[in-house]
């Protein structure tokens, strides 16, 4: 008797736990940051359409030392699906089926959440429609990510009145950073982790110090005149310089409305040993007809660094420029 109540008990609870019903979700989504739920079969996930997902979805973050995926995937099998994998802010569904088709759900399951479905005849025909609309899910991948990170910081925040005064501009920036340097046109805020730190910078140049026609080598020059100037190590006659022994990343995007160089690479300490990724977005202000540079970067020799940089760029792109 005891051993069928048991029984009894814990099917209920195995069946309570896997339903996800829109009335009983969650109402946030406590997945880790840049991962993906992908349900696909094994046998989908073992041949081409398993390999097309990975190159796109895991392919390496650019500006980085070291290879790192673009967002760590967690494959479930199809009959997995309820229970273990609808807590993802990003879910992925992929499978066989009588009809092509590519549909977006949001907050499907839980809020916030993207929840995207490709489905086909045959492999080929989901590989056109994974080809035809991952920059499409990629980017609304990660706005969401980044939308969460911003919500993770806006639970403590730095006091920014030195920010708001000096540049005229509204940002969200975590309490644990703390200004190490102040000058007339310049911010450097810093923050300690273990073996390392994060660092976020806030300058203002002039209109013309960036010629479109020759924009990543005067970002190039920009950043490093402002490492020599302010950036330094601890040895004598060290500064900070962008790395020559590869180009940087360099693309043009929309922060605060304005246009904006995006750039990425990385950097090393001249005369030193230390080194890391950078990410700098150089934002052309109309309204005051300067040039407003942010810019982070990390030290972390034996971390990784996909998750500290996406924080900096959640930071930056949280800004907003006061009339």
């Amino acid at each position: 008797m005891n051993k069928t109540l048991f029984l009894w008990l814990f099917v209920s609870f195995f069946v309570s736990s896997c339903s996800f019903k829109k009335d009983t979700l969650p109402e946030d989504s406590s997945a880790a940051i840049n991962t993906i739920a992908v349900i696909i079969d094994d046998q989908l996930w073992n041949g081409v359409v398993g390999d097309s997902i990975r190159n796109k979805f895991a392919s390496p973050v650019l500006g980085l030392p070291q290879e790192e995926p673009l967002f760590s995937i967690n494959q479930y099998p199809a009959k997995l699906f309820e229970g273990f994998s609808t807590g993802s802010r990003n879910i992925l569904i992929v499978k066989k089926s009588a009809e092509n088709k590519f549909e977006f759900k949001e907050n499907e399951f839980v809020t916030p959440q993207n929840a995207f479905y490709i489905s086909g005849k045959t492999s080929f025909e989901i590989l056109e429609l994974l080809e035809k609309n991952t920059p499409e899910i990629i980017k609304k991948m990660r706005a969401i990510e980044i939308a969460h990170k911003q919500k993770i910081i806006k639970d403590s925040l730095l006091d920014i009145k030195k920010i708001q005064k000096k540049f005229n501009i509204d940002i969200l920036i975590p309490s644990k950073y703390e200004y190490v340097m102040r000058r007339r046109n310049f911010i450097w805020l810093k923050s300690e982790i273990v073996s390392g730190n994060t660092s976020l910078i806030i300058y203002q140049i002039p209109w013309k110090s960036i010629n479109p026609k020759n924009a990543v080598n005067d970002v190039v020059k920009v950043r490093d005149s402002i490492g020599k100037l302010y950036i330094h190590g601890t040895a004598y006659r060290t500064q900070m310089v962008t790395e020559k022994a590869y180009s940087p990343y360099f693309s043009i995007t929309t922060l605060a409305g304005n246009k904006t160089y995006e750039t990425k690479g990385t950097w090393q300490m001249k005369n030193d040993f230390m080194s890391g990724p950078f990410i700098s977005y150089a934002i052309f202000d109309k309204a005051h007809k300067h040039i407003l540079v942010l810019e982070g970067f990390c030290y972390a020799p034996s971390k990784e660094k996909r998750d500290l940089m996406f924080e900096l760029e959640s930071i930056i792109k949280s800004i907003q420029i006061k009339k």
